[in-house]
């Protein structure tokens, strides 16, 4: 009951100092703030409608943070704004601790059952010269709102006519929903590995940008990257080795754990990937028993594909995979698995239809919907399985006429591992040569002419790692182009257009400065670098 009565407290005030100034509540000094403009500020994605009113939120030391506290995760998405406002500004704003009646300016995070609010993400923004209101149907769209707000609060205080500093947010209403719900990357860490602390970063900005899947593919022909308690060798043999012969390793069920959490902390599904029945070299090293190729085995350093394959006709081969799906499905809290079943040109087509068939029927009793890429479509699978596009297009025809849906990562447009030109330090050009303004200019709704928006789940950004090995090697192929990709998954197509999208782009160089991203400087953007200096004056 104490919390039903705050909570109709916290609402009342909230809407009492939209209605009301500061003057008006109580006896004190109206400060007027210049003009700012909601409307032209470089939100990425863009939001679905912008209306400014052209004046200003003081963020400040007076400021607190109230949330809906009867409703799962709402706390959380206000401690993590006001962990994130102290980073930028170094304000400590309190969170649902300070008495009401000495609050200035608030910023409340709602839970509200609004039939304008279309989908669990849908958020609407409020911002006034007093407060700042957040109302959605569910956490997860709450966090998507303060992205939003993450994004126009200035990266230095901007006011000069306070006698203490001041972040001045412009005023207006932001109403948006995503397009897609699947909106994702994928990390290869098989062909070389990344640390839990590299993956978290990577999470860190793609939250920003509303990014809510990571998929991360955790096999392959060099390494195998999770621990699996009841096969031990995968990872004691093949968590070892490489692309080019590095040192590898994996990541035990521990360190797993800890990047799915601090994932669903971002509000973002990790989806596991064991790439099979080709792709497998490096689990039929650790375990010969596996292995359907007929041929001797040795660790695999190379980047060839196509020549391993799993026997597709052995139960071992079976009740091994139960076992790996088993295990990694009870540390993944998410609803999919996905199965890989790309390039398996070894495997006859009999036993690779098969094949698929039987480990679609594994990843459902593990209570988990199977993803593979398009290939997949060849096999029987029901309508409940997903396919993820990549290069056929008939495959992805053929889902669609079964009822499945489709994820939409054409290598030709989508592949981050591809180099942006001729001079680019990393990456490959096997698919396509992909430019910043070639990877946004395309359209997951229209880029398969037989099918339809309802057809597809979303849109993927895959990032495969044969020629990259570090952080750093990663941002500058994953960056600026995931920020593209992200606003191709959240912003229809008439609500796009590339000239407005490079100047928002332009000005994100004072956030990815900040969180030190080793993005690509293409030179079809006017990075504006000293777009953080900017001072807004009265």
């Amino acid at each position: 009951m104490k919390k039903k009565i705050l909570a109709l407290k916290i609402a009342l005030f909230a809407l009492a100092i939209v209605s009301l100034s500061c003057a008006e509540k109580k006896k004190k000094v109206v400060l007027v703030f210049p003009e700012t403009n909601l409307s032209a500020e470089n939100i990425i994605p863009k939001p679905s409608k912008v209306i400014a009113t052209n004046s200003a939120f003081g963020l400040d030391q007076n400021t607190v943070i109230y949330t809906s506290q009867a409703f799962n995760g709402f706390t959380e998405v206000g401690t993590f704004l006001s962990e994130k406002i102290e980073t930028l500004t170094s304000l400590k704003v309190p969170v649902n601790t300070t008495d009401l009646e000495q609050v200035d300016r608030i910023i409340y995070i709602n839970q509200t059952d609004s039939l304008e609010l279309e989908t669990k993400e849908s958020y609407q923004l409020y911002i006034s010269k007093d407060s700042i209101i957040i109302n959605s149907k569910t956490a997860e769209g709450a966090f998507r709102g303060v992205q939003t707000l993450r994004q126009i609060i200035p990266e230095k205080s901007n006011d000069s006519i306070t006698d203490h500093p001041m972040w001045l947010i412009p005023t207006g209403k932001i109403i948006d929903s995503p397009n897609f719900e699947y909106r994702g990357a994928m990390l290869d860490v098989a062909r070389h590995f990344f640390s839990v602390t590299d993956v978290k970063k990577y999470i860190d900005v793609l939250a920003y940008y509303k990014i809510n899947k990571l998929h991360l593919h955790l096999t392959d022909d060099q390494g195998w990257r999770i621990e699996i308690k009841s096969w031990p060798k995968l990872t004691a043999v093949s968590g070892a080795t490489e692309v080019g012969g590095g040192e590898g390793g994996f990541y035990t069920q521990e360190a797993y754990s800890e990047i799915v959490s601090y994932a669903s902390k971002h509000h973002m599904t990790i989806i596991p990937e064991v790439d099979m029945p080709g792709h497998t070299n490096a689990a039929s090293v650790a375990y010969p028993i596996l292995n359907g190729n007929g041929k001797t085995l040795k660790p695999y350093t190379g980047t060839h594909v196509g020549f391993s394959t799993f026997d597709a006709h052995k139960d071992t081969v079976y009740a091994f995979i139960d076992d790996v799906v088993r295990e990694i499905a009870a540390l993944s809290p998410g609803p999919y698995f996905h199965i890989g079943g790309d390039e398996s040109h070894v495997t006859k087509k009999k036993d690779y239809i098969l094949f698929v068939n039987r480990v679609e029927k594994i990843v459902q009793k593990h209570g988990k919907q199977m993803i593979g890429w398009d290939e997949i479509m060849q096999a029987d699978v029901d309508s409940t399985s997903i396919a993820q596009h990549w290069n056929t297009k008939k495959n992805a025809t053929k889902a669609a006429a079964r009822g499945s849906k489709i994820i939409m990562s054409p290598a030709t447009r989508a592949y981050l591992d591809m180099k942006y030109d001729d001079t680019s330090i990393h990456g490959l050009d096997w698919a396509a040569l992909i430019p910043v303004d070639t990877a946004y200019n395309w359209s997951p709704t229209t880029y398969i002419e037989d099918l339809k928006k309802e057809d597809i789940l979303g849109v993927e950004a895959p990032l495969w790692s044969e020629t990259i090995s570090t952080i750093a090697e990663l941002e500058y192929l994953a960056f600026p182009r995931i920020i593209g990709y992200a606003e191709l998954g959240w912003t229809t197509d008439e609500n796009r257009n590339w000239d407005d999208f490079k100047t928002r782009l332009a000005n994100q160089t004072p956030y990815l400065n900040r969180m030190n991203v080793n993005y690509y400087p293409s030179t079809l953007i006017d990075w504006k670098k000293d777009v953080s200096e900017t001072i807004l004056k009265n």
